[in-house]
């Protein structure tokens, strides 16, 4: 229930563009992965069995379990861009969401949120990801595959393949300017049917 959340460096809100997506440049050891957190400019690489406890020592991201949680975003009304995550584990798995506040059109910000598997898209593949806002006898629901931490969270939203709010939607669903989202995490149909045969 207690975010960890950033706004970007100053020069890049100066400029209304998001920090380079690192995860693009040449890695010399195939087996080093960049660090996943989206929130900071990280150096860091290493494999991806110690990703976790990277960040949750070095950037202190808080981690909730169970397979089903509800992650509370406050101070919506912070200025684009911005970003809230959290750490989910479940199924012997950790996944992290990601909600950005961002504006793809000048003036005009909006919310993107979405589940990324600690994991190699194979893995990902396994799992489907349930968000969902309930408010005021509203109740919206998005539910996809989650996409690997080896991609780029910048690609993954200009993809679209994430949760997108405009923000007269997300002031529907928000109190007081805190959003609540209600993440379940299930194994895939494709993944069950495989283990039964």
């Amino acid at each position: 229930y207690a975010p960890t959340r950033c706004t970007t460096a100053q020069t890049s809100v100066e400029q209304g563009i998001l920090p380079p997506c690192h995860h693009h440049e040449t890695v010399h050891d195939p087996q080093l992965v960049p660090c996943t957190c989206p929130l900071f400019s990280c150096p860091w690489e290493g494999h991806l069995e110690v990703v976790v406890s990277h960040l949750r020592q070095t950037h202190r991201i808080n981690i909730l379990q169970g397979a089903e949680i509800v992650f509370l975003a406050t101070d919506m009304h912070l200025p684009a861009p911005t970003d809230w995550i959290i750490m989910h584990s479940c199924l012997g798995h950790q996944f992290l969401l990601v909600l950005r506040k961002q504006e793809k059109y000048e003036g005009h910000p909006q919310f993107f949120a979405t589940m990324m598997l600690i994991g190699t898209p194979t893995q990902a593949d396994n799992f489907t990801y349930r968000l969902e806002l309930n408010r005021n006898q509203r109740r919206l629901k998005w539910e996809a595959t989650p996409r690997s931490v080896l991609e780029c969270i910048d690609s993954v939203i200009s993809d679209g393949d994430c949760l997108v709010l405009n923000t007269s939607l997300a002031q529907l669903f928000s109190d007081n300017g805190s959003l609540a989202i209600g993440i379940a995490i299930t194994t895939s149909k494709v993944h069950n049917a495989e283990a039964e045969i």
